[in-house]
This record gives structure tokens, C-alpha cells and sequence, in this order.
């Protein structure tokens, strides 16, 4: 069982706009807040959002580097994959492969993979 995941960030308020849409929308809450961080939960599990130190932000993100690739997510049906990807690019937020979309991840996987204000690659699910 995963308890949490700790992510830095460039822009807090960016971030927690975008986050705590996407996540609200997956079933996750509130659960923590202080002047460089929040953090969201769903069940026992939660997302922590912290701001960068400047002296740390230079090197920036990529996913195709060491370290974290993409963070999945279950959606509830193929219904809200599709609702949220007409969301995100609604929003002008960035939606991956769309010309591949919902079968970018292969033929019986139906998901959106989209990317955070950071270019943190987000995968949405629909269950089986």
C-alpha cells in the first residue's frame, strides 16, 4: 500500500490549481496546507505539493531523465477518461498522444495521458 508521494514544484499556485481540480474530480480531498505546500488524499493515501527553493529549481524536470516518469491514476469509467480529456484541453492544459487517444497505452487500455504545470506526465485509467 502506497502511503504518500511528495513532489517539488516550480509554481505552488499553478500547481494546486491544477491538482486539486484533476484530483477533486478523482475522488481526492483537502488534506493539508501551509505556506509552501498542501497536500491532497484519497483514502489512507495522499499527494504532497511543495514549493521549490529557488537555489533548486534551475535543473528543472523532465521525465525522460532519472527519476519519476508519470503518476497514474484510476478513473471511474471510460466516461469520465473521456470527460476529463475534453477538460484538460477546455482548460488549454496540455493532453499527450491525442492523436493516439484513448488507446495511446494499446488497444485495451483506455486512458488520457496529459501534463502538469511542471510537464509531470499524468495518466488517467478507466478500470477494465
Amino acid at each position: 500500500m502506497l502511503h504518500h508521494i511528495e513532489l517539488y514544484v516550480s509554481d505552488l499556485e499553478r500547481t494546486r490549481e491544477y491538482w486539486t481540480w484533476l484530483l477533486d474530480e478523482l475522488g481526492y480531498e483537502s488534506f493539508q496546507s501551509w505556506e509552501h505546500g498542501f497536500s491532497l488524499k484519497h483514502g489512507d493515501t495522499y499527494i504532497v505539493f511543495v514549493q521549490v527553493d529557488k537555489e533548486h529549481s534551475e535543473a528543472g524536470y523532465h521525465r525522460k531523465r532519472v527519476g519519476l516518469n508519470h503518476l497514474a491514476f484510476y478513473a471511474s469509467s471510460k466516461k469520465q477518461v473521456d470527460s476529463l480529456a475534453a477538460q484538460i484541453k477546455g482548460r488549454g492544459d496540455r493532453l499527450l498522444y491525442e492523436d493516439q487517444y484513448p488507446y495511446a497505452g494499446g488497444p485495451s487500455h483506455y486512458a488520457l495521458y496529459a501534463e502538469d504545470p511542471d510537464r509531470i506526465k499524468v495518466e488517467i485509467v478507466a478500470p477494465l
